[in-house]
């Protein structure tokens, strides 16, 4: 017979002999699971997502709503520093007929705005899109001479803006302008020409807005791989200088200068290759006999008719320019040559006629 304190050690020992596998069994689990998953590991120890607090809204956390950003920051102080800085990333195109030429690039603005500093306990900053731009104050940029420009949308709009804690910022965008390029062409096709792309605000002028390139030259990046069919890229440089409108008053100007050098290569097989051929072979008129003028007259005109075609050509892909050129003065002085080949048969055989007049008669004294 089982007494009641036997009964009550078989159940404190069945229970302790549970108790003592089930620990067993759990140490053999977390014995198997990494260090990093482990409580107090890095992984559980995550900094907050601020996206789930409270302050859900970039407006809310930046205050937008508090403040008046239709004004310029510290409106009625010292004007503004704004610093620039540009990556170019194509030289597309150069048109002698437009005189304009076409660049891709990159340019990023500087500034600090005191009204979007927000608390950070890690000084990380905060980047957004196109759609924050809307709300804010940014400067008002435009190229001046400027014919085209847009700010490529693909595949959303290439527009970037980084606001750091104390309220520091930075306006990227991607931006393609086509622009105008006084070009002379005097010495063309062994010309060099310097063009410019110029940057200035619409509406600021020196006193609220101070436009300066952020490092000097350095601010000025260009693709190692950017290259012209046409023109050899001899250098990149910046400058600065002040405008002067009647209407509104001076305002800060920045330069992005270049200067091209014309490839000659291309005209020496296209234009002065073909020109020197034509003025050779009008001269081989002079060995053919006077009387074959059936063989003369028509390798004149030919190479008369061969100088216009390729004079024509070359001013067709130029600007109607009223000064004259230095490859006009080629192809003219070779078609003159040309031109007076053909009239030097015309004066032999006139000439030679009248002495075989003048011989015929003589004979029939």
């Amino acid at each position: 017979m089982l007494t009641n304190s036997n009964v009550q050690t078989c159940i404190f020992l069945l229970l302790w002999g549970w108790t003592m596998s089930t620990e067993s069994r759990t140490q053999q689990r977390v014995k198997g699971v990494p260090e990093l998953y482990k409580q107090g590991s890095p992984v559980f120890k995550r900094s907050p997502d601020i996206t789930k607090s409270p302050l859900t809204k970039s407006e809310q956390l930046l205050r937008i709503d508090d403040h008046d950003f239709t004004m310029r920051p510290g409106f009625g102080g010292p004007a503004i520093p704004v610093g620039v800085d540009v990556q170019v990333e194509s030289l597309d195109s150069i048109s002698e007929v437009d005189m304009d030429f076409t660049m891709k690039l990159y340019l990023r603005h500087y500034w600090k705005d005191e009204r979007l500093s927000f608390p950070s306990s890690n000084n990380q900053s905060m980047t957004f899109d196109g759609r924050l731009v809307k709300k804010i104050w940014v400067p008002d940029m435009f190229f001046v001479h400027s014919k085209r420009s847009f700010i490529h949308d693909t595949t959303t709009d290439n527009i970037m803006l980084r606001v750091q804690p104390d309220g520091k910022v930075l306006y990227s965008l991607r931006v393609t302008v086509t622009a105008m390029c006084n070009m002379d062409f005097s010495r063309f096709p062994l010309d060099t020409q310097s063009c410019s792309l110029e940057i200035e605000s619409y509406a600021y002028t020196e006193d609220d807005l101070m436009l300066y390139w952020k490092n000097g030259n350095e601010s000025l990046k260009t693709d190692d791989r950017i290259s012209l069919s046409q023109f050899l890229i001899q250098e990149f440089h910046t400058t600065t200088r002040l405008a002067f409108y009647s209407s509104t008053g001076w305002y800060n100007r920045l330069y992005i200068n270049f200067t091209l050098r014309r490839h000659i290569f291309f005209f020496l097989l296209q234009t002065y290759f073909p020109a020197t051929l034509m003025v050779m072979l009008s001269w081989v008129s002079f060995w053919i006999d006077r009387r074959a003028a059936p063989a003369r007259v028509p390798l004149g005109i030919t190479t008369v008719l061969t100088m216009s075609t390729i004079i024509t050509g070359v001013n067709a892909s130029m600007p109607r320019v009223s000064y004259i050129k230095a490859v006009d003065i080629y192809l003219w002085v070779s078609f003159v040559f040309v031109f007076l080949s053909v009239l030097e048969y015309a004066a032999v055989n006139y000439l030679t006629t009248v002495q075989e007049r003048k011989e015929r008669k003589m004979r029939e004294k």
